[in-house]
């Protein structure tokens, strides 16, 4: 069972996480030849206030 962690910045709306996973999913089924129903995306939303790109805090 392919599971694939994706971390994001918090602000993305549910579509937009949706057809992501959906794409995520696709490729996944190409490359691996696992079945669709054996394929799990996980998000895992960061808080803005967390994330310190360069060091320096995300605006």
């Amino acid at each position: 069972m392919p599971f694939v962690h994706v971390e994001l910045v918090e602000g993305r709306s549910a579509e937009v996480k949706a057809a992501l996973a959906k794409e995520i999913t696709e490729v996944v089924m190409k490359h691996t030849g696992a079945p669709r129903e054996t394929i799990y995306v996980i998000y895992d939303d960061m808080a803005k206030e967390n994330f310190y790109p360069h060091g320096e805090p995300k605006q």
